[in-house]
């Protein structure tokens, strides 16, 4: 008689601690005065809007509805004021204080930041299509290049991986966002020059790493079905 197929992930042997999935949730701030205003965000420390405020507690509600009250839940944020308003938000709905990052603000825009988006749009210089993408700088002074943001989200995100932490909420800006999914699922730093993700102000995007086989899968990307 043949025997039956093994299982996975096996059944738990008494006494063991079973191997535990973990979830990363990447928060993108929602609405911010620079957005209504049409000024240029990356670093200019702009506020929530009152429609933002709104936003970040559906945001929260989201994430407790779907959050486990037994798992052990870290948050941590950008230091700026969007997000570490969104972080607050959140954090008081879920029990937990927010840990400040500056390592994962948004690309900074140097002197455009806070000015008009016209006033950047008419300086700044697009990467190639192929060739060197990574550190391509766009024309204007104090501004980052790719590989600046990149640097600094994959060392933030290598030490937020290394928490005991079932349940991790990053919040942090939408160009960085794709830095850290890049990060989550290994993509090798020279090789982000492209990388992009649909992840709108307000969004959450949901990372899960199985407790069995450790694989990082991307479940979603750039949900808003809590703001409508």
């Amino acid at each position: 008689m043949d025997a039956p197929p093994p299982s996975f992930p096996p059944p738990p042997v008494p006494g063991r601690v079973p191997p535990r999935e973990r979830t990363v949730t990447v928060v993108t701030h929602p609405e911010a005065t620079h957005h209504v205003e049409g000024l240029v965000g990356g670093q200019f420390d702009s506020a929530l809007t009152p429609r933002g405020e709104r936003q970040a507690a559906a945001i929260a509600a989201a994430l407790h509805a779907r959050i486990d009250g037994s798992a052990r839940v870290g948050l941590v944020a950008s230091d700026l004021r969007r997000t570490r308003r969104t972080a607050e938000i959140i954090g008081a709905v879920l029990g937990v204080e927010a840990a400040l990052d500056p390592r994962l603000r948004e690309k900074s825009y140097g002197e455009a930041g806070g000015r008009p988006q016209a006033w950047l749009d008419a300086r700044f210089v697009p990467p190639p299509a192929v060739g060197e993408r990574m550190r391509h700088h766009d024309g204007v002074t104090g501004s980052e290049t790719r590989l600046d943001v990149a640097v600094r989200a994959y060392r933030a995100m290598t030490e937020l991986l290394g928490r005991d932490d079932d349940e991790l909420v990053v919040v942090t800006h939408g160009f960085t966002a794709g830095m850290v999914v890049a990060a989550w699922i290994g993509m090798p730093l020279e090789a982000a020059g492209h990388v992009a993700f649909p992840v709108p102000s307000g969004s959450i995007t949901t990372l899960r790493e199985d407790g069995y086989f450790h694989n990082r899968g991307v479940v979603t990307v750039g949900d808003v079905a809590h703001l409508r």
